[in-house]
């Protein structure tokens, strides 16, 4: 069994947050947001097709927020 790396339980951490509430990314600060990019991004998940998906989708949801925030358009 693999060992839990510290980069593994941040990523965990925050990807709890995103599914505990009912607003999603928008809990998220844009600093978090950018950090939990990296980390799934770094994640790889090659051996599992339906894991890559929504790998993809959600780097592509915290791309639209990070831009949205960016650019002052806060939407709560």
């Amino acid at each position: 069994m693999s060992k839990i790396t510290s980069e593994d339980a941040e990523r965990i951490e925050l990807l709890e947050i995103v599914s505990d509430s009912k607003t999603g990314l928008k809990v998220l600060s844009k600093d978090q947001l950018e950090r939990l990019h990296v980390l799934v991004e770094g994640k790889d998940y090659s051996h599992d097709m339906d894991a890559e998906k929504s790998k993809k989708d959600l780097l592509e949801k915290i791309n639209n927020r990070i831009y949205d925030l960016g650019e002052g358009r806060v939407i709560l």
